[in-house]
């Protein structure tokens, strides 16, 4: 059994915002192509890896963890089993999460725990797998986890999994609203699908293979968040709001309160407003904590998942 002589290994992984996310028709599959502008954002998981015979998960952390799996269904589990299966490596993990990205949140927490797992497992047990092999097991174990793994900014397209950088200028300050509840990414897409069928004759066929609109890129590329304000879009923020109609009182309360623009993150229920500097960011989150939401501040971009020093 190969192993690095560490005796574990500290790896943190963001949580991220879709500034831009379009979602292409539903193909003979039952999936969508989907064309998806990520900000990875400095909201972290915290995984340890430490050597076991056998693999094990145990989760903490501030957020709500009742829906996180604690056995072979965490994802965290998964990524381990993946690499080990890969490299051929005999022995086995105990993984510790510290969660800090909301569960079922549409901010990818699940994604980089399996991306941090990854990062960790290769080097504890000194498996040195090649980046481009490390991103194929990231892609099977889903969509989000290879922007998890590269972090920064970049486009999604395909299933999200397709990565091409964006080049990014700046740092972008945001107040997340996190919600005490979670919504199901299935969900949510079905509830897409219903939405276009009952309105097929009054609005135009989803592109089958939608693209990140250009005022996006160049708001990235400026670094200017007015611009970005104006350029956020998430075609899953409705379905979001229908299934969950709370959030669209959240979205006004930020507006209402100096944000620049706010949007639903991913599949929600998290919901993302973007503020003008670090000043206006302190005081929107000051007047969301006022009105009992729970919410944080964070910056992008940053750097995906990394191993840190104890």
């Amino acid at each position: 059994m190969t192993t690095s002589g560490r005796a574990s290994v500290h790896v943190k992984a963001p949580g991220k915002i879709n500034v831009f996310l379009k979602v292409g028709a539903i193909d003979d599959t039952g999936y969508h192509d989907v064309a998806i502008a990520y900000q990875a954002v400095s909201l972290y998981e915290d995984v340890r890896a430490t050597l076991a015979d056998d693999f094990s998960v145990e989760v903490t952390g501030s957020v709500e963890l009742s829906r996180v799996p604690l056995d072979g269904g965490n994802i965290a589990i998964k990524a381990a089993r993946l690499l080990a299966a890969r490299t051929g490596h005999a022995g086995g993990v105990h993984i510790r999460i510290e969660k800090h990205v909301p569960v079922t949140g549409g901010m990818g927490g699940g994604s980089a725990d399996a991306a941090a797992t990854l990062v960790a497992c290769d080097a504890l047990w000194g498996t040195e797998l090649p980046r481009d092999e490390m991103l194929e097991l990231a892609r099977k174990l889903g969509a989000d986890v290879p922007f998890a793994f590269t972090g920064g900014t970049a486009i999604g397209t395909g299933r999200g999994d397709e990565l091409s950088p964006a080049l990014a200028q700046g740092t972008f300050h945001w107040v997340l609203a996190l919600a005490d509840f979670g919504l199901s990414t299935p969900a949510v897409y079905a509830e897409l699908d219903e939405h276009r069928r009952r309105h097929a004759l009054d609005i135009f066929p989803a592109d089958p293979r939608p693209s990140v609109d250009a005022a996006v890129l160049h708001a990235l590329r400026a670094g200017d968040p007015h611009m970005l304000a104006e350029a956020l879009h998430n075609d899953l923020q409705a379905p979001a709001l229908h299934l969950e109609p709370s959030l669209a009182d959240v979205l006004e309360l930020g507006e209402q309160n100096g944000a620049l623009a706010g949007i639903v993150s991913g599949s929600g229920p998290t919901v993302a407003f973007l503020t003008a500097d670090v000043d206006s960011a302190l005081e929107l989150q000051v007047a969301l904590s006022a009105s009992r939401l729970n919410v944080v501040r964070a910056t992008g971009p940053v750097h995906g998942a990394r191993i840190v020093g104890d």
